[in-house]
């Protein structure tokens, strides 16, 4: 069995150290599951990507979106929340 050490800021160690036991896991237990879903996704197990500015909505885009949204479920093109659900489970396999 192989071992693997790494080294960590304290505060970082402490507060994963935390969640993990709240979840009912020990730190080891995680780093072994994020490795198996690793392996198996042959990748990493969730989205890597850098947050740039454009992702942030200013609020005049927001209204201006639920306005559009509003204005398309007046004409009837909407999905029930039952059809999105069941999309979102089979796309992400949940």
């Amino acid at each position: 069995m192989a071992n693997i050490q790494l080294r960590l800021d304290d505060e970082l160690k402490n507060k994963a150290d935390e969640l993990f036991k709240d979840l009912g896991l020990d730190t080891t237990t995680a780093i072994r599951m994020f490795l198996t879903q690793a392996v198996s996704n042959n990748g990493i197990p969730f989205e890597i990507k850098r947050k740039t500015e454009n992702e942030t909505l200013t609020e005049e885009e927001i209204l201006k979106l639920l306005e559009k949204s509003r204005r398309s479920a007046e004409r009837g093109e909407y999905k029930e929340a039952v059809e999105v659900v069941s999309e979102l489970k089979e796309k992400y396999g949940i």
